[in-house]
């Protein structure tokens, strides 16, 4: 008897490891397609192997295993664009809604809608979005202010942006992620080209201290520890920035590119990879316009 439950026992650990053994062995392509004229921007990675992706042209959401390439649209999106998403460990995807002002909350598992918030009725391009402990932040290219969604229901929050924030022509806050600390946001200015950290409470901004780097063309942004990796988009280069704890001064010590990337917008990782859909804002859209997303080891 003590055998046999030795042997159960080995058994039962053999099973729990496999999956893990083999998906450490699993080949993940280095670029996958997306469906012709589905003009991303968005990714969002959560736990395991899988990304989704964000539609311009109509909001669907398409999700990916990455140790295939393959996906489907899980989730119809309301006829205008999605942009940046994230995903928590709910299960839960928000998803910025551009030009509708809106943000939308989407379960990932039946691509049912949770929640429609309009943001704002002026003008506006409601951008990118990061989720913190208690709230979604969302930017805005067209208006200096943040939004907060509470993560457990209540009134949005508009959070107006002063401080060394300046508003000019074109667009302005674009990616969103906290900083290392997690007391602050840091918000990348497209066109200024400077990396503003944001008090939560205030709105208080502070450009952070990049030695005299540029940040122009600045589009989703990723932190990993105290490593902040952003997407210039146009210029087709992610540049890597080592950050101090509070998010007040950082040192650009790396540039990433590929010869793959054709004006990527976003980025999110899995293991030592980074993933970034090709927005490809240089070529004229058509429905049968191909685009992909390309991996690339950080």
């Amino acid at each position: 008897m003590f055998r046999i439950r030795i042997a159960l026992l080995a058994a039962a650990l053999v099973a729990a490891l496999v999956p893990a053994t083999a998906d450490a062995h699993t080949v993940f392509p280095k670029r996958f397609d997306l469906p012709r004229g589905f003009q991303p921007e968005g990714i969002a990675i959560g736990g395991g192997p899988t990304a989704w992706f964000g539609s311009r042209v109509d909001g669907d959401i398409y999700r990916v295993d990455l140790r295939t390439g393959r996906g489907k649209v899980v989730s119809q999106g309301p006829g205008t664009a999605t942009v940046g998403i994230k995903v928590d460990r709910h299960g839960r995807l928000f998803a910025s809604g551009g030009p509708s002002g809106t943000a939308r909350v989407i379960d990932t598992r039946t691509g049912r809608l949770l929640a429609d918030h309009q943001l704002t009725t002026a003008t506006s391009f409601v951008n990118d979005v990061v989720l913190t402990r208690h709230s979604a932040w969302f930017t805005d290219s067209q208006q200096a202010q943040l939004y907060a969604v509470p993560l457990g229901g209540g009134p949005v929050r508009t959070l107006p942006l002063t401080g060394d924030w300046e508003q000019v022509e074109g667009f302005n806050a674009n990616g969103i992620t906290a900083t290392p600390d997690g007391r602050g946001l840091l918000v990348v200015n497209s066109t200024t080209g400077l990396l503003h950290r944001v008090d939560p409470r205030t709105g208080a901004t502070s450009v952070v201290d990049l030695g005299g780097a540029s940040l122009t063309n600045g589009d989703g942004m990723l932190l990993l520890g105290r490593t902040l990796y952003v997407v210039r988009n146009r210029i087709n280069q992610i540049a890597v920035i080592h950050l101090d704890r509070s998010g007040f001064s950082g040192v650009q010590v790396d540039t990433l590119t590929s010869d793959d990337f054709d004006v990527p917008t976003t980025v999110a990782a899995y293991r030592d990879r980074l993933y970034l859909p090709n927005a490809r804002f240089t070529t004229t859209p058509e429905p049968d316009t191909p685009y992909w997303v390309t991996a690339l080891r950080r």
